[in-house]
């Protein structure tokens, strides 16, 4: 697809810290995480504003697992769904957003997700899963009236997902760099970029795609 004027374009990057990495392989691991930053640097080239999430949780929060509660087994309340390990602990190498990247308060604006020990968000657009408590973002991206989002970041079948298709509904054209994001699983992640591509989004192979398009018009 053709980008817009530069000015019209933000870049996000979901989620890209160490938590989903094989650097902590003891918390949420995702093959090729660690190597995702150089292409959210270069998509972030096409875009007049770079913004920014990371995962900010309590060791304590409710929806953590223990041997008697299992990954992935079904956790009550509003604003947790499933249970996960210990992850994105604030203080810890997982917290910390990949060394290529800028510092959060060097980024155009930034989101901390879930840091109240009862909320696990997945999108960056929403603290809630109802999708009532709004980050800012969209409000934001509507206000540097930008009309069309690149999207990279961990993991592609998750956070990234989620973030998508919020942008979608809220009208934005959404572009998901392939080369800037990894998934959990191979058949997870295939099933999502199909929900997003039937949602609307334009998939590209890497940032240097969107420098062909730039050129050919």
């Amino acid at each position: 697809m053709q980008l817009p004027a530069k000015e019209a374009v933000a870049s996000v990057d979901v989620d890209a810290q160490y938590t989903f990495t094989p650097v902590c392989s003891n918390e949420l691991p995702v093959m090729g995480g660690d190597t995702i930053g150089p292409e959210l640097n270069a998509q972030a080239q096409f875009a007049a504003y770079r913004l920014g999430s990371k995962d900010a949780h309590s060791p304590h929060a409710l929806w953590v697992s223990s041997p008697q509660a299992p990954p992935f087994s079904k956790v009550s309340g509003t604003n947790m769904d499933i249970r996960w390990p210990i992850h994105a602990v604030p203080g810890t190498k997982g917290f910390e957003l990949l060394t290529e990247l800028p510092h959060p308060a060097d980024y155009d604006f930034f989101v901390w997700k879930g840091v109240e020990p009862d909320m696990h968000p997945y999108g960056a657009c929403y603290h809630d899963l109802a999708e009532r408590q709004s980050t800012g973002i969209i409000e934001y991206l509507q206000a540097k009236h930008v009309t069309t989002v690149l999207i990279g970041g961990l993991a592609t079948d998750y956070c990234v997902r989620h973030t998508a298709l919020q942008l979608l509904r809220s009208g934005f054209k959404v572009i998901i760099n392939l080369a800037a994001t990894r998934g959990v699983a191979e058949e997870s992640t295939a099933h999502a970029l199909q929900e997003l591509q039937q949602a609307g989004a334009h998939l590209i192979a890497n940032a240097a795609e969107l420098q062909q398009t730039k050129e050919a018009h």
